[in-house]
């Protein structure tokens, strides 16, 4: 994710959004962060031709329109369905794993309530996409 494209994060919860803010600035990753409240929001962000993000963090359970609902119109749009979703969410139900995957998924992280354990988890997202290819070099 070390690049200057931006990481846009679908997320309602204020605290959440710092503690992201919080590690990203620990671990000296400096690409960009778009945060949105919602996935109407989110959509109109990535729409709207303000940068392709390099990665989108995505919650489930928000306003208006919830992580699914974007999942499956990000991934059946031409011009987005390229971009990695990642779910970063606290739900651990099986089912929304599962659906998470079915509607187009990269991966799927649980929140953990630890610092140092989110530090982690987002040290694991950021090497793996630091590392992967993307198609047509996107």
């Amino acid at each position: 994710m070390r690049n200057a494209k931006p990481i846009l994060l679908v997320e309602d919860d204020r605290v959440d959004i710092m503690t992201v803010k919080r590690v990203l600035a620990d671990l000296g990753i400096t690409s960009p962060l778009v945060c949105s409240a919602n996935g109407e929001e989110a959509l109109e962000y990535l729409r709207a031709g303000n940068g392709r993000p390099c990665i989108v963090l995505l919650d489930l359970s928000m306003p208006k329109m919830d992580g699914f609902e974007f999942l499956k119109i990000v991934k059946a749009d031409e011009q987005l369905k390229e971009i990695p979703v990642v779910v970063l969410t606290t739900s651990s139900d099986e089912q929304d794993i599962v659906e998470s995957f079915k509607f187009g998924a990269a991966g799927y992280m649980l929140k953990p309530g630890d610092y140092k354990e989110f530090v982690e988890t987002i040290r694991a997202i950021d090497l793996y996409w630091s590392l992967s290819e993307s198609p047509n070099g996107r």
